[in-house]
């Protein structure tokens, strides 16, 4: 019961992991604009991976797509690849995992074939996971550094002169938690998959033999007798009388002629 638990659960989880994913990629909000020190508030700016935006201050927003991929940066479409890659295997994952459940019977599906299926399903949303969380680390990580260039240019001359400085957006944090969410469903599964295995037991054969002798024991099937029966007849054994022996070694037999 307790493997069948963990194996769903570790399915909900990762499938919870997975959406997260696919949202995180397709939300705009990655990077948006530092209002702290920026007095012109009509306009507000904020980027994803696939479009900027711009959002007015009467409620209208336009997006406009990236029209290039050769002039994005290189960590940028790295963090492409590192999305879309955990999206393609937390897709291939649930679809392996939900013929992995123990509930669904599929012909005659063998648990070891289960339990191969349930382990491979967590080792792709572990990877998924981590995909994830890599990638929304290295997008954080180019924001932070950003952020420090933009306002140490900012504050060179006698005047500070006003920049777009851009913060953490709320897909950073959408992402965090879908890539560890993932990972930990990942997990779990792969913690079920050691129940789901079939139990071996082997049984090791003796076989007694006697000393001197190149004699084997063996077990025949059990008779369950009545308690009225007679006693086996046991094989009639020679005796061997060295007085009743004659001088030429033959064995005197009596005669009828003994008892005249």
């Amino acid at each position: 019961m307790s493997t069948t638990v963990c194996q769903v659960m570790g399915f909900v989880v990762s499938s919870l992991g997975f959406a997260g994913c696919i949202a995180a990629t397709g939300m705009d909000m990655w990077s948006t604009q530092d209002l702290y020190d920026n007095p012109v508030t009509a306009v507000f700016q904020y980027q994803g991976l696939w479009r900027s935006c711009v959002r007015q201050s009467s409620g209208f927003t336009e997006c406009r797509p990236y029209f290039t991929i050769l002039g994005l940066p290189a960590m940028f479409q790295a963090v492409r690849a590192l999305m879309i890659v955990g999206i393609v295997l937390g897709a291939l994952g649930l679809l392996v995992s939900i013929f992995a459940l123990k509930c669904i019977r599929i012909g005659n599906m063998e648990d070891s074939a289960k339990a191969n299926m349930t382990l491979t399903s967590g080792v792709m949303f572990i990877v998924a996971g981590l995909c994830a969380v890599v990638g929304v680390s290295v997008f954080a990580n180019m924001l932070v550094t950003n952020f420090w260039m933009s306002t140490a240019s900012m504050y060179q001359g006698m005047m500070p002169s006003l920049q777009s400085r851009y913060t953490f957006g709320s897909a950073l944090f959408v992402g965090w938690v879908a890539g560890g969410l993932a990972f930990v469903g990942g997990i779990m599964m792969c913690i079920a998959c050691r129940g789901l295995m079939p139990k071996e037991t082997h049984y090791k054969t003796v076989s007694y033999n006697a000393s001197g002798r190149n004699i084997s024991y063996k077990t025949g099937p059990y008779k369950v007798g009545s308690g009225y029966e007679p006693e086996p007849k046991n094989k009639k054994t020679s005796t061997y009388d060295e007085n009743a022996r004659s001088e030429d070694g033959r064995r005197s037999y009596p005669s009828k002629y003994d008892y005249v």
